[in-house]
């Protein structure tokens, strides 16, 4: 599947030239003035720093708030981190920041900083703990589905931390089957490649997870949801992926113009609900992760799945091709 031919100017579209600025994917937004950005399209207070009391310093004059700031860079030091609506940990979870993720942070208090991602530019609150001053450049990132990090130069040792796929690391060196971290961690270099690195089949690469349980907000190998394993898989390919379905329905590829005809899926296809999305592993099955039946990660015959969902979500909303027909 050639995924470098994939459309990108609608996830562009989306963001809106006001919000890119702390974004770090290797594309380039038309500069707008603000005003005819807001005028455009309302921002999205999902990937738009902005509160009534607080917004970032780029959005002055696009956006009311009592002050304006200017971000610091971090950069997620634990193995993942959630990014929660709510300074509390009972406030819902609506994404997952990676090891070695930036984060522009513009307000700490109470032990939560508030900020954006960079990697797909997701606002919310992360506990301040699990954050640390942005160091080296990520070098690798782990391939694997998930690995260790061990003291030192044995795997008898115990593991100091747990990796996800996708997490990313800054590696000094490689010492013979161990590659070790500016920090001094010492992982398999079976179980990394080098950021750069894309994979070819999204798809495969979905299907990895099978079995994972489902977490809504979720992005990792113990836990993802629907979008989140959507978004996991295309930038393991080099594809920038929003985080929610209904940014991806939005930006992700070209509508078919029969949602509801089965004989023209193929692999690749995404499958969107209200809610809710599914990848076409062939002409018959879809791989997705869902609430509904599995409570994770798994293959389904398209034809069951379509009544079930649909009893649920309602009718299929849209079926996206990434390359062309």
């Amino acid at each position: 599947m050639q995924l470098d031919q994939i459309k990108r100017r609608e996830f562009l579209a989306l963001l809106g030239g006001a919000v890119t600025g702390p974004l770090t994917w290797p594309l380039t937004a038309r500069a707008e003035p603000a005003e005819a950005v807001v005028k455009a399209r309302p921002f999205d207070p999902r990937i738009t720093p902005a509160r009534p009391d607080l917004a970032a310093s780029h959005l002055s004059g696009s956006v009311r708030a009592e002050r304006f700031v200017e971000g610091e860079a971090f950069e997620i030091g634990v193995s993942h981190a959630p990014l929660r609506s709510a300074p509390s940990q009972e406030a819902m979870l609506q994404t997952e920041a990676l090891k070695g993720e930036r984060m522009t942070v513009y307000e700490t208090k109470d032990g939560w900083a508030w900020g954006q991602l960079a990697g797909d530019g997701y606002v919310g609150f992360v506990p301040g703990s699990a954050l640390r001053a942005a160091g080296p450049a990520a070098t690798h990132k782990v391939a694997a589905l998930r690995t260790f990090v061990f003291p030192g130069p044995s795997i008898k040792l115990p593991p100091t931390e747990t990796l996800s796929f996708g997490s990313r690391l800054a590696i000094a060196r490689v010492d013979r089957s161990f590659a070790i971290t500016a920090a001094g961690g010492h992982v398999s270099v079976l179980h990394l490649a080098p950021v750069t690195t894309r994979e070819s089949d999204f798809v495969a690469v979905a299907e990895r997870f099978l079995g994972t349980p489902y977490l809504w907000g979720g992005k990792t190998s113990l836990g993802t949801d629907c979008s989140g394993l959507l978004q996991l898989a295309l930038n393991a390919c080099g594809v920038p992926c929003p985080r929610d379905t209904d940014m991806q329905e939005q930006a992700l590829g070209s509508a078919r113009p029969r949602p509801h005809a089965l004989e023209q899926l193929r692999r690749g296809d995404l499958v969107f609900w209200k809610g809710h999305v599914a990848i076409v592993r062939d002409d018959a099955t879809v791989v997705h992760a869902n609430a509904s039946r599995h409570m994770a990660v798994a293959l389904e015959p398209i034809a069951e799945v379509l009544p079930r969902i649909r009893a649920i979500a309602g009718d299929v909303t849209s079926v996206r091709r990434l390359t062309p027909a």
